[in-house]
């Protein structure tokens, strides 16, 4: 195939992932801007009710991005310094990191490389090398949609004293089919003490920044409450005395990591179309599954009902060389992820290239195609063909 073949232009550039925002949204906003409350109002408090009914989890904490999630979720376990914790490579380092802020040690579990989830049979290699009460928790992640499975997870985890985060940050509506045939749908509280959400505009739902946290606990409940506010509390009961109806109290070390009325009011509006979102995803998906099938030198990732599917990604030998193709013609895919391990703050803790091969492997070819719910056919239909006439030049 040759230039002249691919005869469609877009009239914008194509990133990987784009937020989609419509009148409704700014609307949202715009009546919020002219309410009483502009942080620490009622849409705060809507927008948990709504996603926790969305995910299928009791509570939905809303907190001001998925890293502060997963921070005060480390808090609220009771991340010790010297406590080891047991993660992906393949992931943003906010899953690692939130380990570090409280002082414990990251370690790190490969990859399944036909999924590019963490390998729980490695995870059970690892706490098996080590004595029971080594490790105190384990956070996988849900990559570029994919869940994984949590009734394996949990298993694994009572089995060896753990507690469990699930960063479903990729996945929000995406499940995973338990043992008895159930769908259970991501952060739904079933099988993780927590789970995160991100709200990033690449993300399904879009808030600029934001995240949320769920659970089906209520002890970690009103934990994430206090310490999601500086550790301060008014609640009446939870006081140890009360001269008046302006009094609080600081009970723990805490954060302001809250999320303001205007945000949440964007993300309600932007939850009601959710699901159509998720299906627009699936099909774009199934549309370059199709495409890629007949093009031997790409490989996609396996693929299971309940994909989510934040990320589109391929592997391919040549990836620089079709990354910057693409650039080239407008089409800016990305690379996810450069595997944690990797960092140059991560190698002067220990870490080093060649610990863990098949994540490292799967980042030499990795590309994450355009993936976000107003991609026109035509565009993907571009993108499509320029992969195609870069395997066959």
């Amino acid at each position: 195939m040759t230039n002249a073949s691919v005869t469609f232009q877009p009239t914008r550039a194509i990133p990987y992932g784009r937020q989609h925002i419509t009148e409704d949204d700014i609307q949202a906003v715009t009546d919020t801007l002219r309410s009483d409350f502009l942080t620490q109002g009622p849409k705060v408090a809507e927008f948990e009710e709504k996603f926790a009914a969305y995910i299928g989890a009791k509570y939905a904490v809303a907190v001001s991005n998925g890293t502060a999630a997963l921070h005060l979720c480390t808090l609220a376990l009771g991340v010790q310094p010297g406590q080891r914790v047991i993660t992906t490579p393949i992931t943003f380092a906010a899953s690692a990191n939130c380990v570090l802020y409280c002082g414990g040690e990251v370690h790190f579990a490969d990859i399944d490389p036909a999924t590019a989830l963490i390998d729980l049979k490695q995870v059970r290699r690892l706490l098996e090398s080590h004595p029971r009460g080594h490790f105190h928790g384990l956070i996988p992640v849900d990559f570029a949609g994919l869940p994984v499975n949590m009734e394996e997870a949990r298993a694994l985890a009572d089995e060896f004293g753990l507690w469990l985060i699930e960063d479903a940050c990729h996945a929000p509506g995406g499940f995973f089919v338990d043992s008895k045939g159930n769908e259970q749908r991501c952060g739904n509280g079933q099988f993780a003490d927590l789970a995160i959400f991100s709200f990033h505009p690449v993300k399904h739902i879009a808030t600029g920044e934001g995240g949320m946290i769920t659970t089906n606990r209520p002890d970690l409940y009103e934990k994430l409450l206090m310490l999601r506010t500086h550790g301060i509390t008014k609640n009446p009961a939870q006081l140890q005395q009360n001269p008046g109806g302006w009094y609080y109290e600081m009970q723990t070390l805490g954060y302001n990591y809250r999320m303001p009325d205007m945000l949440t009011a964007l993300g309600i509006s932007q939850l009601q179309r959710a699901n159509a979102g998720l299906a627009r995803r699936r099909a774009l998906a199934a549309r370059y599954d199709a495409a890629f099938a007949k093009m031997p030198p790409i490989r996609s990732l396996t693929t299971k009902p309940g994909h989510a599917y934040h990320l589109y990604v391929i592997q391919i030998e040549d990836r620089k060389g079709l990354y910057d193709f693409l650039r080239e013609r407008q089409i800016f895919a990305q690379v996810h992820y450069i595997p944690v391990h990797t960092m140059p703050y991560y190698q002067e803790l220990g870490w080093k290239s060649g610990d863990f091969p098949q994540a490292e492997a799967y980042y030499a070819h990795c590309l994450s195609l355009p993936m976000f719910p107003d991609l026109t056919d035509e565009e993907q239909q571009y993108v499509i063909d320029c992969v195609r006439e870069f395997v066959r030049m």
